[in-house]
Protein backbone atom coordinates (compact mmCIF):
# COMPACT_ATOMS: atom_id res chain seq x y z
CA UNK A 1 0.00 0.00 0.00
CA UNK A 2 1.21 3.53 -0.75
CA UNK A 3 -0.04 7.10 -0.67
CA UNK A 4 2.54 9.57 -1.92
CA UNK A 5 3.29 12.36 -4.42
CA UNK A 6 5.39 12.40 -7.60
CA UNK A 7 7.61 15.16 -6.18
CA UNK A 8 8.68 12.80 -3.38
CA UNK A 9 9.83 9.99 -5.69
CA UNK A 10 13.45 9.78 -6.83
CA UNK A 11 13.78 9.51 -10.60
CA UNK A 12 16.37 7.80 -12.77
CA UNK A 13 17.70 9.08 -16.08
CA UNK A 14 16.69 6.92 -19.02
CA UNK A 15 20.07 5.65 -20.11
CA UNK A 16 19.86 5.13 -23.83
CA UNK A 17 21.79 6.78 -26.65
CA UNK A 18 18.38 7.18 -28.35
CA UNK A 19 16.87 9.21 -25.48
CA UNK A 20 17.47 12.84 -24.55
CA UNK A 21 16.68 14.61 -21.28
CA UNK A 22 14.36 11.82 -20.10
CA UNK A 23 13.70 10.78 -16.48
CA UNK A 24 11.60 7.88 -15.17
CA UNK A 25 9.96 7.56 -11.74
CA UNK A 26 8.42 4.33 -10.50
CA UNK A 27 5.23 5.21 -8.60
CA UNK A 28 3.54 1.86 -7.96
CA UNK A 29 4.90 -1.64 -8.53
CA UNK A 30 4.69 -5.14 -7.07
CA UNK A 31 6.82 -3.76 -4.22
CA UNK A 32 3.77 -1.72 -3.15
CA UNK A 33 1.40 -4.64 -3.74
CA UNK A 34 0.31 -4.23 -7.39
CA UNK A 35 1.28 -7.67 -8.61
CA UNK A 36 2.06 -7.96 -12.30
CA UNK A 37 2.11 -4.22 -13.18
CA UNK A 38 4.20 -1.08 -12.81
CA UNK A 39 2.93 2.50 -12.96
CA UNK A 40 5.62 5.04 -13.64
CA UNK A 41 5.99 8.55 -14.96
CA UNK A 42 8.32 9.73 -17.68
CA UNK A 43 9.46 13.36 -17.63
CA UNK A 44 10.91 14.90 -20.77
CA UNK A 45 12.61 18.29 -20.55
CA UNK A 46 12.12 20.84 -23.36
CA UNK A 47 13.38 19.21 -26.57
CA UNK A 48 13.68 15.84 -24.84
CA UNK A 49 12.47 12.49 -26.11
CA UNK A 50 12.19 8.84 -25.15
CA UNK A 51 13.94 6.18 -27.22
CA UNK A 52 12.21 5.10 -30.43
CA UNK A 53 11.65 1.42 -29.70
CA UNK A 54 9.35 -1.59 -29.67
CA UNK A 55 8.83 -4.47 -27.26
CA UNK A 56 6.65 -7.58 -26.89
CA UNK A 57 4.20 -6.12 -24.34
CA UNK A 58 1.50 -3.44 -24.52
CA UNK A 59 1.25 -0.39 -22.30
CA UNK A 60 -1.02 2.55 -21.63
CA UNK A 61 -0.11 6.21 -21.30
CA UNK A 62 -1.82 9.29 -19.90
CA UNK A 63 -0.40 12.79 -20.40
CA UNK A 64 -0.44 14.79 -17.16
CA UNK A 65 1.57 17.86 -18.18
CA UNK A 66 2.81 19.60 -21.30
CA UNK A 67 2.56 19.13 -25.03
CA UNK A 68 4.29 16.63 -27.22
CA UNK A 69 4.19 14.16 -30.05
CA UNK A 70 3.64 10.43 -29.88
CA UNK A 71 5.18 8.63 -32.82
CA UNK A 72 3.25 5.35 -33.08
CA UNK A 73 3.49 2.78 -35.84
CA UNK A 74 4.70 5.27 -38.46
CA UNK A 75 2.31 8.12 -37.61
CA UNK A 76 2.76 11.21 -35.42
CA UNK A 77 0.02 12.24 -33.00
CA UNK A 78 -0.04 15.56 -31.15
CA UNK A 79 -0.77 14.97 -27.48
CA UNK A 80 -1.31 17.25 -24.50
CA UNK A 81 -2.48 17.19 -20.90
CA UNK A 82 -5.48 14.85 -20.77
CA UNK A 83 -4.51 12.83 -23.86
CA UNK A 84 -4.13 9.08 -23.51
CA UNK A 85 -2.90 6.22 -25.67
CA UNK A 86 -2.83 2.45 -25.80
CA UNK A 87 0.42 1.15 -27.32
CA UNK A 88 -0.02 -2.43 -28.61
CA UNK A 89 2.86 -4.87 -28.37
CA UNK A 90 5.54 -4.78 -31.07
CA UNK A 91 4.63 -1.28 -32.37
CA UNK A 92 7.44 1.25 -32.80
CA UNK A 93 6.79 4.27 -30.57
CA UNK A 94 8.44 7.37 -29.13
CA UNK A 95 7.35 10.40 -27.11
CA UNK A 96 8.87 13.85 -27.76
CA UNK A 97 8.45 17.12 -25.88
CA UNK A 98 7.39 19.81 -28.36
CA UNK A 99 6.21 22.44 -25.88
CA UNK A 100 7.58 24.78 -23.26
CA UNK A 101 8.45 23.32 -19.88
CA UNK A 102 8.28 19.66 -18.93
CA UNK A 103 6.25 17.01 -20.72
CA UNK A 104 5.14 14.35 -18.22
CA UNK A 105 3.13 11.21 -18.79
CA UNK A 106 2.07 8.12 -16.88
CA UNK A 107 3.14 4.80 -18.36
CA UNK A 108 1.62 1.55 -17.08
CA UNK A 109 3.36 -1.66 -18.17
CA UNK A 110 3.25 -5.32 -17.23
CA UNK A 111 5.91 -6.11 -14.64
CA UNK A 112 8.02 -7.89 -17.28
CA UNK A 113 8.08 -4.64 -19.27
CA UNK A 114 9.70 -2.58 -16.56
CA UNK A 115 13.48 -2.44 -16.85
Amino acid sequence: MIVSHMKDIQGNDIKSPEAKDALMKVLISPKEGWDGYVMRTVELDEGGYSPKHRHPWPHINYIIQGEGVLHLDGKDYEVEEGSFAYIPDDKIHQFSNKGKGKFIFICIVPERGHQ
